[in-house]
């Protein structure tokens, strides 16, 4: 029997691409779609899409019964620089909604469970670069706080319940599919849709912040290529450090310039400083590279080519 897999937070930035990518593999019909919110036409058209609460167990099972579901990839999340404002809810919607989606694997309803963790784990007292896989992390923000708490509850189910949980720390993304979404990392989107529609654009971080960066295509590839290794493959049940490229800003910018000539761009930090600031600027992935061969395929002018090709 193929796997049948369900998406919670299908309509996000990730979850959109990782549904159309997993579709594409496993066939429309196997992968279910769900989310809070309505799903776009292309989403509901090509296969079966849910109405859920990501924080609602009774909810999760009854679509996990519906569909005969055997996999769940847990998307849904508020990202850092929302999560600041509406600390609480931030913290209710990480936490609860793994807790539910631990627990039904736990009971069996379930046999596979990945669940996102992120770079924002780390904090100001790790290590800047080639921030190990195993290192001190502090985290000075909510979304931090939650990624960092929700990787000991995989490790705990795993070793406790022997649930199959698979996280990936993810870097910042970047995609020209869908707008940004609240986080700190957005800036590297938002740059490229301004730098077509309007030439120009003002960062909200300074010149010199250096960040670890992924393409959408790599993470997505990450995201599938994790779930489909040998469970003996996955030595590390918190979250694997996952890196493709750094840059900062006057980098990205410098990359732009050599297709769109005329594009300038102006620097005026806000809030998000202090949490970019508080971040690795790059990551050391070699576990996730020796153990299930991950190796990335975009690099910073590769991406930027695609970027505005796809845009415009």
């Amino acid at each position: 029997m193929s796997d049948t897999i369900l998406i919670i937070g299908a309509c996000g930035q990730i979850g959109t691409e990782l549904t159309q990518k997993l579709r594409e593999i496993y066939g429309n019909q196997q992968v279910i779609a769900s989310d809070i919110r309505e799903g776009n036409d292309e989403m509901k058209r090509s296969g079966p899409f849910e109405i859920l609460d990501a924080t609602d167990k009774e909810g999760i099972l009854k679509t996990v019964q519906k569909h005969q579901v055997t996999q769940v990839y847990l998307m849904a999340a508020m990202l850092s620089a929302t999560a600041e404002q509406h600390p609480q809810k931030a913290w209710e919607l990480n936490m609860n909604s793994l807790l539910a989606v631990l627990e039904l694997a736990k009971e069996k309803h379930i046999k596979q469970v990945y669940w996102p963790s992120s770079i924002a784990a780390f904090g100001p007292t790790s290590p800047k670069v080639q921030t190990p896989q195993k290192t001190i992390m502090e985290p000075s923000t909510v979304y931090g706080i939650s990624k960092l708490a929700g990787e000991h509850w995989c490790n705990y189910y795993h070793e406790k319940f022997g649930v199959d949980v698979r996280s990936l720390r993810y870097p910042g993304i970047i995609s020209w599919k869908t707008k940004p979404g609240g986080g700190t990392t957005d800036y590297a989107v938002d740059i490229y849709f301004k730098a077509l529609e309007e030439q120009k654009y003002e960062c909200f971080l300074t010149e010199e912040t250096r960040l670890p960066m992924m393409y959408m295509q790599d993470a997505i590839a990450a995201t599938i290529q994790i779930m489909q290794a040998d469970a003996e493959k996955i030595k590390n049940r918190t979250s694997y450090n996952l890196a493709a490229m750094s840059f900062t800003p006057k980098e990205i910018a410098a990359a732009i310039q050599k297709e769109i000539p005329e594009f300038t761009i102006s620097y005026k930090a806000d809030f998000r400083q202090q949490i970019a600031d508080s971040w690795p600027q790059i990551i050391d992935d070699s576990d996730a590279r020796n153990d299930w061969g991950w190796q990335q395929h975009f690099d910073l002018d590769a991406m930027t080519k695609d970027m505005l090709k796809n845009l415009s």
